[in-house]
């Protein structure tokens, strides 16, 4: 097996390690005919969001501008949530042999019913001959989270699936 057998990972924090917290999910789509950049130019830019996914709002982007970058507090709600606080742990751009990274911790503060630990991660990879793999992975812990969990379907995989799909479908749209 060589390097290129491997797919990169998401880097977790030790406290979000999938399997050791109340929710996890993993969504990854392998497109053709888009580029890194494009897919990666909607990711970053957290006002674009809603244009492409109907589960994001009340958006306040960071004070450094709409483009995420390291250390960048913002906030949006998202999944009946009021706003939760983030700040980006990860912003890597991709380029010819380096993959794209973006991930952002979460909080809500409240009663043990109500507070919710998130760290939410991405990764936009050329694979070469012209496809692109777009993976998102998010690790939460608090009621809340195990509250949705526990529901079928699962609402934070079908929506990262949708978050997944209108951002392919908008990076396409606007290479043309």
């Amino acid at each position: 097996m060589t390097t290129k057998d491997t797919a990169p990972a998401i880097i977790w924090p030790e406290k979000y390690l999938p399997g050791t917290t109340d929710n996890y999910v993993s969504n990854e789509v392998i497109v053709k005919g888009i580029s890194t950049a494009r897919i990666w130019a909607q990711l970053v830019n957290i006002t674009k969001w809603e244009s492409y996914y109907d589960n994001v709002s009340e958006i306040t982007p960071p004070n450094s501008g709409p483009k995420l970058k390291k250390g960048d507090d913002f906030s949006f709600s998202t999944f009946g949530f009021p706003p939760l606080q983030c700040r980006c742990e990860e912003s890597i751009e991709p380029s010819t042999g380096k993959v794209g990274r973006l991930a952002w911790s979460a909080k809500q503060d409240g009663s043990k019913a109500e507070a919710l630990d998130v760290y939410h991660a991405w990764l936009v990879e050329d694979l070469g001959d012209g496809r692109v793999r777009i993976l998102t992975q998010e690790s939460q812990i608090g009621d809340p989270a195990a509250q949705l969990a526990g529901k079928k379907p699962n609402p934070m995989l079908n929506g990262h699936q949708d978050w997944l799909d209108g951002l392919v479908k908008t990076a396409r749209d606007s290479e043309q």
